[in-house]
C-alpha cells in the first residue's frame, strides 16, 4: 500500500483544513487507518483512526470534538476534517495503514502501522 496525503496548508486559529490521504493498492480497503502529527522536536502522535468499514472511530482527547476522520473505500482515500483549529495543532500530519483489525489501543499506537504516507504540513497562525 502506498499511501499520499495533500491538502495542509496555513490557516489561521478558528479555521478549518480538510486533510486527504489517497491509498493504491486492492487492500486498502480491509486496513484500519489513522492519522497522527509530530510538531518540531516531538515525538510522533496520534490523532485519530477509523476501522475499515468507517463505523468506529476514535480520537485523542485533545482533538475530540474538534476533528473528524472518515473514509470512502469506493476512492481509497480517508479524510480529516479539522475544525477550529488552534495554534497547537500546527504539525506535520501524517497518514498511516495498518493490515490489522481496528483496536481502541492497537490504533493509538504508531508502531502497529506498517504504511505511511509522506506528511502534510498544518500550520495555524495565531
Amino acid at each position: 500500500v502506498q499511501l499520499q496525503a495533500f491538502g495542509g496548508g496555513l490557516v489561521q486559529a478558528g479555521g478549518s483544513l480538510r486533510l486527504s490521504c489517497a491509498a493504491s493498492g486492492r487492500t486498502f480497503t480491509t486496513y484500519a487507518m489513522g492519522w497522527f502529527r509530530q510538531a518540531p522536536g516531538k515525538e510522533r502522535d496520534f490523532v485519530a483512526a477509523i476501522s475499515w468499514s468507517g463505523a468506529i472511530t476514535s480520537y485523542a482527547d485533545s482533538v475530540k470534538g474538534r476533528f473528524t476522520i472518515s473514509r470512502d473505500n469506493a476512492k481509497n482515500t480517508v479524510y480529516l476534517q479539522m475544525n477550529s483549529l488552534k495554534p497547537e495543532d500546527t504539525a506535520v500530519h501524517f497518514c498511516a495503514a495498518d493490515p490489522k483489525t481496528y483496536g481502541s489501543t492497537r490504533s493509538r499506537q504508531v508502531h502497529n502501522y506498517n504504511y505511511w504516507g509522506q506528511g502534510t504540513l498544518v500550520t495555524v497562525s495565531s
